[in-house]
């Protein structure tokens, strides 16, 4: 039985290790009811969860990354705040912080689509509508994730990232995406180990400032319609 409903969640500004903890207790909450519905006559429905955040100053490098894009040592890294962890996502190495707002769809595929390619396309277009409605056209690079602005241009700049790790089906981690961020950050590092290529933010391309809760409803908005999600419920 497909459950489409989606379970909504605000963790408002929370440090990377907090949040991915708690991702980690949902994801694995999820895999265990899975494993669970096998010995029963009647299965119980997988939950799905869509949750948003902030973090402090972070970087996170994926588990196909290479350290060498991280341009600061521990000291530096300590002097400046930022924290750092090698993660289980795909991709290399990004940042998040103020300004930034992180989406985690924690979401069993079986009750949507099991395509774990087209999933990403899906959140990548829920970002390039949601993108639309402050007129940034934005769109995909071929062989590279995430969103683009300016993608037919010498100068593509890269404005949301995406990274998620995916087990039975369920999935983890998800998309940071640039509202009002400060991206002399990405200075620190080699964004997703692109080094020809650029980052940007709404505020950036706008030259204004841009409202983060206008942003996550408008991304909600679209996130639902390409997913069917069948009712919403916050939490």
């Amino acid at each position: 039985m497909q459950n489409k409903t989606i379970l909504t969640e605000k963790w408002n500004n929370i440090r990377f290790q907090a949040a991915w903890e708690k991702q980690d207790a949902i994801f694995k909450s999820i895999i265990q009811q899975k494993r669970e519905n096998r010995s029963l006559e009647k299965p119980k429905p997988t939950h799905n969860y869509l949750i948003f955040c902030e973090h402090p100053h972070v970087f996170t490098l994926g588990k196909s990354g290479d350290k060498a894009h991280l341009l600061l040592d521990d000291n530096s890294l300590k002097q400046k705040n930022i924290d750092y962890f090698p993660i289980n996502r795909g991709g290399d190495i990004t940042y998040h912080g103020p300004g930034q707002l992180v989406g985690y769809p924690i979401l069993d595929l079986e009750n949507f689509f099991c395509d774990l390619h087209k999933y990403l396309r899906t959140l990548e277009q829920a970002i390039i509508h949601t993108l639309a409605e402050w007129n940034i056209e934005a769109d995909r690079i071929e062989g590279l994730t995430g969103v683009w602005v300016d993608t037919k241009s010498k100068n593509p700049r890269k404005i949301c990232a995406m990274g998620i790790r995916s087990s039975h089906w369920v999935t983890m981690h998800g998309f940071a995406l640039n509202v009002h961020t400060d991206l002399a950050y990405f200075d620190y590092i080699v964004p997703c180990g692109i080094k020809d290529k650029g980052v940007t933010s709404m505020a950036a391309e706008l030259d204004a400032h841009i409202d983060m809760n206008e942003v996550e409803a408008a991304f909600t908005h679209h996130f639902y319609q390409l997913f069917e999600v069948e009712e919403a419920v916050s939490l």
